[in-house]
């Protein structure tokens, strides 16, 4: 049988890392050979001309090095992701890095690899930064083909 594919959607932020942290729980440990899902984690790596913003003098002999940046950037996001994925022993993973907008790249990671579910975490952003900021996870809840699960942070407990 065939295993469901779940894309989790990664960027460098804790909320990130404490939903792949929830799916592994959740979905893949203590067995991850026996798991429903084969796992694909996602990296949006953003354009080095959208990272810089609006174009000025000097623009273009700033973009190498910020392109730089941003493969350095791409590359800790999915070797910290793999380093929790073998902290609990889940090896069977596709680790992607792909250059667009995180609500695009998700959605058509989704396509891509025809999967069933997408986990995103959740910032926790108010209505107000929410909509001049706009959500990723909103935003894949409206057009991705597949379920898609918020992963939220849980309140810290004051003692």
């Amino acid at each position: 049988m065939e295993k469901s594919v779940m894309v989790v959607g990664m960027d460098d932020s804790v909320h990130s890392y404490h939903a792949l942290e929830w799916t592994l729980q959740h979905f893949f440990t203590p067995a991850p050979e026996k798991s429903l899902f084969k796992l694909v984690i996602v990296h949006a790596k953003p354009s080095p001309v959208t990272a810089v913003g609006l174009a000025g003098p000097g623009t273009a002999e700033v973009i190498p090095y910020v392109d730089r940046d941003l493969k350095i950037i791409a590359a800790r996001v999915l070797d910290k992701a793999k380093e929790v994925c073998a902290a609990k022993e889940v090896n069977n993973v596709l680790f992607e890095a792909v250059e667009g907008d995180p609500r695009n790249v998700l959605c058509e990671a989704v396509e891509k690899h025809h999967a069933s579910v997408l986990v995103v975490g959740s910032h926790g952003y108010g209505a107000i930064k929410r909509a001049v900021l706009g959500s990723v996870s909103d935003y894949c809840a409206h057009h991705s083909h597949c379920s898609v699960m918020i992963v939220k942070k849980p309140p810290k407990i004051k003692h």
